[in-house]
């Protein structure tokens, strides 16, 4: 039987930096290529994304941020296809992302209980049954790798003591980064999921607004 962190409802050089906007700039800009770059160093090495696939506003920026949470907070916006890393003085840490099915099915507060390096992953079955074909024959979990759903990193996210089944992971897609997807949770390119792995530690707190929380809200994050 698969152990319940392998189980998904759903640092490099340079992986650190930041990248503040920029007004009609070539695309991608030198700065975005040198932080999305492959990363030949890692246990299974990463390629660096086609980042013509992924819109300008799902790369990772510093952006405006005045929502109340406290610095050191994760926050995901799902409607808008955004993780944001609160930071002090009204600023956030923001990533694109791409949302699966699961990804809409936990709402409210949770933290981030165990972080993994290149993790191991086993669909549910609610995923097996749904896409037999793609995911039936990996009910005895799929071993670390480029080709595993997680990706580099995966942050599991509880609440209390209990596993939501949430998962915070890389992947290889770019495409499906600031899109919907028909499985999964909160994915991100590696190379994003590789730097917020960096920077969050065990015990983070974790706030997932849906739509029905975002127009109680209000706005999600002036830019």
């Amino acid at each position: 039987m698969a152990s319940p962190l392998a189980l998904a409802g759903c640092m490099g050089a340079g992986a650190q930096q930041d990248l503040k906007p920029t007004v009609e700039a070539a695309y991608p800009s030198p700065q975005a290529i040198r932080m999305y770059a492959a990363l030949p160093n890692e246990r299974f090495p990463v390629p660096a994304p086609d980042l013509t696939q992924i819109e300008p506003q799902f790369l990772r920026q510093v952006v405006d941020y005045r929502e109340p949470y406290m610095p050191g907070t994760v926050v995901i916006d799902t409607d808008a296809r955004f993780l944001y890393l609160v930071r002090e003085n009204q600023q956030a840490l923001r990533y694109g992302i791409g949302v699966g099915k699961e990804g809409l099915e936990f709402e409210g507060a949770g933290v981030i209980q165990y972080k993994r390096e290149w993790p191991r992953w086993t669909p549910t079955r609610d995923m097996m049954a749904r896409e037999p074909q793609r995911y039936g024959h990996l009910g005895g979990g799929m071993e670390p790798g480029l080709a595993n759903p997680l990706g580099a990193r995966a942050l599991y996210l509880f609440k209390g003591n209990v596993d939501t089944l949430y998962r915070i992971h890389g992947t290889n897609e770019d495409w499906s980064i600031g899109k919907a997807v028909s499985s999964g949770c909160i994915r991100l390119l590696n190379q994003d999921i590789i730097d917020l792995y960096g920077r969050v530690t065990n015990g983070t707190k974790v706030v997932v607004l849906q739509r029905t929380s975002l127009r109680m809200a209000g706005s999600a994050a002036p830019l």
